[in-house]
């Protein structure tokens, strides 16, 4: 018996590694889901239980992965490393957490960056020299697009500095925890887990690199779009395979080979995302993670056969990862969102019923609901700035015709009430 512990385990999670299991695997939770977040999770107590929890256990340890954001994501190297397991090594993973350093290194080997200074968040009132509005402004740690702004002008810049600097010590201290145990170059130490980047606003459209390297050498094994609600920061879809052209994609396998070179991220699995601008067919990185993407997991499954849970239990027993193209029952794959733009309570959600009757039509959806009855919109976890996610449909299809049709039946057979209260309205 090989014994994988799996950092934050959920139950439709566990039924992709099962897919995806050789012979002889055992998926074991070391934390659940709920334990690992929120991102505020304190990471030397949760480093701590983790040993007790795997001392005591009787068997082998054979592996550990995971696949959430942070805390995961550093805790899973150190216990790679704590039990003499094969995984990431921590400094090159914070490198791709902490969004600052992440551009310092960036800028090494790559000008497919947009421009970016430090803001802190405790003194300053202006904009970087060398920064002009409108500017994205976001801690340099952070998670699904939580405490991100777009900032148009200095009255904004004020008021959304004052919003990052109260909500980010959920993340920052925990963070700060991290850093603490790594040898930082001078820049990075004196901005620490709280400070905040002001970045130019970059546009166009937003894709997804998923990969893994393994001794070394960085691999690329395919390129996601996510689609946005017309005029709106919040994503209506993510699609599978990209629709860029070719050359373009290829531009975005080098780039994100020198980048993960230049991070010295090994051992994992990795997700870039950029943008293209078409009109100056110029790229941009937008952020790395040392993790895969699990959002995306159902969608290489559709197309390809096989969800790229794969990769990440291939990499933790040292093995190579062999992700096939084009095996699926689909052509094309998305994951939609169905959300509200409006704070308000949940009146009514779909049942049972409602759920069976859209399986019947639809037979390959794979629906999450997010929000249930009574549920207060603001009080959902892991939510961005500017929407709220009521349910999640997992399609595939003919082409994406097909796709925007079954979405659009999903959500005539989704149906959410929501009271709305406009003193939680948010954007």
């Amino acid at each position: 018996m090989t014994n994988v512990f799996v950092v934050g385990l959920d139950e439709r999670n566990l039924a992709l590694l099962r897919d995806v299991s050789p012979p002889g695997c055992r998926f074991r939770a070391l934390f659940g889901k709920s334990e690992v977040m929120p991102a505020a999770a304190d990471f030397p107590a949760l480093r701590d239980e983790a040993h007790r929890r795997l001392d005591a256990f009787g068997g082998s340890i054979d592996a550990i992965i995971g696949y959430w954001d942070f805390p995961t994501t550093s805790l899973v190297p150190v216990l790679c490393a704590d039990y003499g397991l094969p995984g990431p090594r921590l400094e090159p993973v914070v490198k791709c957490e902490h969004k600052y350093w992440s551009r310092l290194e960036q800028r090494k080997v790559t000008d497919a960056h947009p421009q970016f200074e430090l803001v802190d968040p405790a003194d300053d009132t202006g904009l970087p020299s060398g920064l002009r509005f409108p500017v994205w402004l976001k801690p340099v740690k952070s998670y699904s697009s939580v405490l991100s702004f777009r900032v148009a002008d200095l009255a904004g810049l004020c008021r959304t500095v004052a919003e990052i600097w109260q909500g980010m010590d959920q993340v920052g201290k925990s963070f700060d925890a991290v850093l603490g145990g790594l040898e930082l170059p001078p820049e990075v130490a004196a901005a620490g887990g709280r400070a905040c980047l002001a970045e130019e606003e970059i546009g166009g459209a937003q894709v997804t690199a998923e990969g893994y390297c393994f001794h070394g050498e960085p691999h690329v094994y395919g390129v996601v779009d996510s689609v946005r609600y017309p005029g709106s920061a919040s994503f209506l879809r993510y699609q599978y395979p990209s629709r860029l052209p070719a050359p373009v994609q290829q531009r975005i396998v080098d780039i994100s080979t020198r980048v993960i070179r230049q991070i010295g991220l090994d051992s994992t699995t990795f997700n870039i995302e950029f943008f293209w601008d078409q009109s100056a067919d110029a790229l941009k990185i937008l952020e790395i993670n040392p993790r895969l993407s699990q959002s995306h997991a159902p969608l290489f499954e559709l197309v390809d056969g096989v969800s790229n849970h794969h990769c990440m239990v291939r990499l933790a027993l040292d093995e190579e990862p062999e992700m096939p193209r084009g095996r699926g029952s689909y052509p094309v794959a998305a994951k939609c969102f169905l959300r509200s733009f409006s704070d308000g309570v949940v009146r009514g959600a779909p049942t049972a019923q409602h759920l069976a009757q859209l399986r019947r039509e639809v037979p390959e959806v794979v629906v999450e609901v997010a929000a249930h009855e009574g549920t207060r919109l603001s009080e959902l976890a892991v939510q961005d700035s500017y929407s709220y996610e009521l349910a999640t449909c997992y399609l595939g299809g003919r082409d994406e015709a097909e796709l925007v049709e079954k979405f659009h039946r999903c959500s005539e057979l989704l149906p959410f009430t929501v009271d709305e209260l406009p003193a939680g309205v948010r954007g």
